[in-house]
């Protein structure tokens, strides 16, 4: 087992397309969905510890130490292998805001399993390590296997997107919380929508079903969609958001569109990557 600390990024995500097309007899909706990573980061620092507890440095406000993600994984991951005496301090220093739409939670999550299991020189696949992933969260998996990806069944049937285009985006942070739930049991939400390829995707067949939900829900995100129209072709709503998003060819063009964009939004600009950033310092560690 490693000593030294062991820092990734946490990659954020944006959904370029999510389509809903039915429903499980356990109440969970069937998706249909395109994730592809942006170079917006959490960062987490695993350092391993030798008196067998997994502590969290700094709990988010609010939420509960054991309830916390990272530490949820840490857990799920040692009693999975049956071993009680692997221990680690984490430190989590978080860039994405939460309730976005970006997975932040699930990019942390994701990003503790393929963490420790390098540090605690488990040695598991990342098949195995995506399946574990999927008892914390729906998107998980995909930021396990770490590729851009066509999703499928809620979220976790993946298929790997790695020739994507990869432009800048624009993305804002509406002043809103959006409780998923309530958009996904609302009544104006479609469900039987028409299953599409990954043919159609590429050919522009690019909408989000949770869309029109959402927006009568919180008008303030279509008015971050208007204003950010004024400068993307098509903008876009990540998940169920809040989050909302443009692609730019360059990144000039991008942050000339921030700058210009109303200050009630909170606004960055990110790289599309199509290949997680994590994975990318694992390899190279």
């Amino acid at each position: 087992m490693s000593k030294k600390p062991l820092r990734l990024p946490a990659p954020a995500k944006l959904n370029l397309m999510l389509r809903v097309v039915g429903r499980k007899p356990d109440g969970y909706h069937l998706l249909q969905t395109v994730f592809q990573f942006i170079d917006l980061c959490d960062w987490i620092e695993l350092t391993p510890r030798q008196d067998n507890q997994v502590r969290l440095s700094s709990p988010l406000p609010g939420v509960p130490e054991e309830s916390d993600l990272t530490v949820r994984a840490a857990k799920l991951l040692r009693q999975t292998v049956g071993n009680d005496h692997l221990g680690v301090q984490i430190t989590v220093e978080k860039n994405l805001p939460m309730g976005g739409g970006l997975g932040g939670g699930s990019s942390d999550a994701a990003t503790m399993l393929l963490g420790l299991n390098a540090i605690w020189d488990l040695g598991l696949s990342v098949d195995e390590l995506a399946t574990l992933g999927l008892q914390l969260g729906a998107d998980v998996p995909v930021f396990v296997h770490g590729w851009s990806a066509w999703g499928e069944g809620v979220g976790e049937k993946l298929t790997p997107l790695p020739n994507l285009p990869e432009p800048w985006y624009v993305v804002l942070n509406p002043p809103c919380h959006v409780a998923t739930g309530a958009i996904f049991s609302s009544q104006e939400l479609t469900r039987d929508n028409k299953s599409i390829t990954i043919a159609d995707f590429v050919a522009g067949n690019q909408v989000n079903d949770c869309l029109p939900v959402v927006v009568k829900a919180y008008p303030e995100i279509g008015n971050a969609m208007k204003d950010l129209g004024r400068y993307a072709i098509t903008p876009k709503l990540t998940g169920t958001g809040s989050c909302v998003f443009g692609a730019f060819e360059g990144e000039a063009e991008a942050q000339n569109a921030a700058l210009g964009l109303s200050s009630e939004w909170s606004a960055f600009v990110a790289k599309g990557m199509n290949r997680s950033p994590t994975h990318g310092v694992l390899e190279s560690a």
